[in-house]
């Protein structure tokens, strides 16, 4: 009989734990970073700790020897500076949002990534899209449109920060899988380049920002008792970003596109709750029909992708006896020269 290919046990505990590990690292992140904001409003200044604390604990694993750091090499640089002013301007725009936004109202400010992730793999990757992947983009734009227009004391600048957020998230798969043929397809080698020139791209934005004096201001209020806390809210957002930074790299290498939207999507149902028992937002009936109907067309574009895969899979035939093999070598026999 036909041979049925599956993943061995090995290869489904590794995406069952990689995409385990996303979800848990993506919401500790976010809670602990809208901790943090609703203490310090530093947004850059928590991003650059964040690069510097991750830099540090990649280099402290390979002073452990656990995993092997490159050497920063100026061709590769130069190639990732694509991945690099993204992941800047993605994290910047993120953190912006979160500022402004609910926990719960993050999901839907942060709508539109998958309308915006099909219009670039067609603009830029050429793929066209079936009709019922265009009709879960348009179910998740009715989501977006309703969460965003049903609120009335909602952020406009939260909103906008949100739309640029979706746009930055949509290039940054794309990129991220064209970037790592300029580290041999590392995924950690990825890692430390990102966080390592991200870190130093930030750097004068937090003295373009005029955060800098923001913090001078902050230490001299407070003394000890600020620097105390903002030590305290750097250390533990830097870990978790860390770890989220790691765990996105590696879902988007390990697993399908599909299986990266079905995390994205239970990510969005569990960061709703989260913000609920948390941080006690308040689900207004609007709010809750605009992320249903953005996951129910994330689900959509999901069965939509699913379909395409099998359609364009084919059934792979083995022989398994010798009658089989006698009989597929007749079957394939050239024919015979006039």
């Amino acid at each position: 009989m036909p041979s049925v290919p599956c993943l061995s046990l090995s290869e489904r505990q590794a995406v069952f734990l990689t995409v385990g590990f996303y979800m848990i690292s993506a919401l500790l992140m976010v809670s602990c970073n809208k901790w943090a904001l609703n203490a310090l409003r530093l947004p850059w200044t928590l991003l650059w700790c964040q690069m510097m604390i991750a830099v540090a604990l990649l280099k402290f694993t390979d002073y452990l020897g656990v995993l092997k750091m490159p050497v920063i090499r100026k061709d590769v640089s130069k190639a990732l500076i694509p991945l690099i002013s993204i992941n800047v301007l993605g994290l910047g725009v993120n953190t912006l949002c979160l500022v402004y936004v609910d926990t719960s109202f993050y999901q839907i400010a942060r709508g539109l990534v998958l309308p915006f992730t099909v219009i670039f793999a067609y603009a830029l990757l050429g793929q066209s899209s079936s009709k019922l992947v265009l009709g879960s983009c348009f179910i998740v734009f009715c989501g977006f449109y309703t969460g965003v227009t049903s609120e009335i004391n909602v952020s406009q600048l939260g909103v906008f920060f949100g739309i640029i957020s979706s746009i930055t998230t949509s290039l940054h798969a794309i990129v991220i899988k064209k970037s790592l043929a300029a580290v041999s397809n590392s995924s950690i080698d990825l890692v430390y380049y990102n966080n390592a020139l991200s870190f130093l791209a930030m750097t004068p934005l937090i003295f373009l920002s005029g955060e800098s004096s923001s913090v001078l201001e902050y230490f001299n209020k407070d003394g000890f008792a600020a620097f105390h806390s903002f030590l305290f809210a750097a250390l533990i957002t830097g870990i978790f970003g860390f770890l989220v930074n790691l765990a996105g790299f590696m879902q988007i290498s390990k697993t399908s596109p599909t299986t990266h939207m079905i995390s994205g999507a239970v990510r969005g149902v569990l960061q709703t709750l989260l913000g609920y028992f948390a941080f006690n937002d308040v689900i207004t009936t609007g709010r809750l029909t605009g992320i249903v109907l953005i996951l129910g067309g994330g689900a959509l574009y999901t069965y939509a992708k699913d379909q395409e895969m099998r359609a364009n899979t084919k059934p792979t035939y083995i022989p398994m006896t010798h009658k089989d093999i006698d009989n597929d070598d007749e079957g394939h026999k050239e024919p015979e020269q006039a």
